[in-house]
């Protein structure tokens, strides 16, 4: 069969077809190149945005003197049977204003939680050592001003910088009380989604504002050789915690995603169950906050989830969507390197002495 004739008229259409596709293709292309440009423009605003946020941070909270040396506590000799303490503190949400709760509330009931923790451990003193601590910092310790629409209406200051200040303030005290009750403390801090920096997504996972807090605090630190800190690294969800033998995980909570007005106890316990599976390194234990309601879950591995209460009070969001009224509360608890487990736990109250 012979090729098929095509007419003069064909070859035409064609060729102008050809042109205008080329044309289309060419400025497409424009196009692209475009928005290629103006996207890095706006990636090293914003990430020179993000350093000068650093920098100004740093530079304004951490002028604060020379260190003030905390003195050791006196020393124990005994050995046998001793055990670590475990500060969880999370969900400070400094910066929020209700009517029972404001920066100089926060403080006050931080301060009430370090003098009870005390107390309790000279109590477990008198049965065995308890000469290190391990502090838990599991993050939204500002409130934020963009966390959700309408946030600067809920809050006794809409600076973040002052909130960032106040609570770099508050956990500085609250590490140097620790010192001064324990021969050493170890800090381990993971962020929260209060601690984000504008919309979910806008800026890199690991530009947060509890992250800002916890360099501020630790660069206060420096030179302290009975302190030690853990970190995310910016895109880590979660923090490993080794006490010895005892092996645990310190999140937020916000990992867990379904949420309609209830504390997601089932979701909480599929999804720490999944992580326990050979998802993340062996654990027994889960530490969280996030949901501001103490709670204590059992794990199918015999390990437990233990969620920690916040220091807020009277949210109006809780009492009418969620139908809730948390009190107060922090958690302390002891364990037994050996053993590896938590020997006792306490939930500890802040709205009363």
């Amino acid at each position: 069969m012979s090729p098929a004739k095509i007419s003069p008229e064909a070859w035409k259409a064609a060729h102008q077809v050809e042109a205008q596709a080329s044309a289309e293709t060419d400025e497409l292309k424009a196009t692209i190149r475009s928005l290629e440009t103006r996207l890095h423009k706006a990636e090293a605003k914003t990430e020179d945005l993000l350093k000068e946020v650093y920098r100004a941070a740093h530079d304004g909270f951490t002028a604060a003197g020379a260190y003030r040396v905390v003195p050791k506590p006196p020393g124990d000799r005994r050995r046998h049977g001793e055990e670590v303490a475990v500060w969880h503190l999370t969900d400070w949400q400094g910066g929020k204003l209700t009517a029972t709760y404001s920066l100089d509330i926060m403080a006050q009931r931080v301060a009430l939680f370090c003098a009870k923790a005390a107390h309790i451990t000279d109590i477990q003193r008198s049965d065995h050592p308890v000469k290190r601590a391990t502090v838990l910092l599991g993050g939204d310790f500002p409130e934020g001003s963009t966390v959700f629409p309408g946030q600067v209406h809920e809050l006794e200051t809409t600076s973040v910088f002052t909130q960032v200040g106040r609570v770099a303030d508050a956990i500085e005290e609250t590490i140097r009380f620790a010192l001064a009750v324990y021969d050493s403390v170890d800090v381990i801090a993971e962020d929260g989604n209060h601690g984000r920096i504008g919309r979910r997504g806008d800026v890199d996972r690991g530009d947060n504002w509890d992250r800002v807090i916890y360099a501020i605090v630790r660069d206060r630190f420096r030179g302290e050789k009975r302190l030690t800190w853990q970190m995310n690294r910016g895109h880590d969800w979660y923090q490993p915690v080794e006490i010895g033998a005892y092996r645990a995980i310190l999140v937020h909570g916000d990992e867990i995603r379904s949420f309609g007005g209830n504390t997601p106890a089932f979701g909480i316990l599929r999804k720490v169950n999944s992580w326990a599976t050979g998802v993340i390194p062996a654990f027994s234990d889960c530490y969280m906050g996030h949901w501001h309601t103490p709670m204590t879950l059992s794990l199918a591995n015999g390990g437990r989830i233990f969620v920690t209460g916040s220091t807020e009070s009277d949210n109006p969001y809780a009492q009418e969507f969620v139908g809730a009224l948390g009190r107060p509360s922090q958690r302390l608890h002891f364990v037994d390197p050996v053993a590896g487990r938590v020997s006792a736990e306490y939930v500890i109250w802040l709205d009363g002495q």
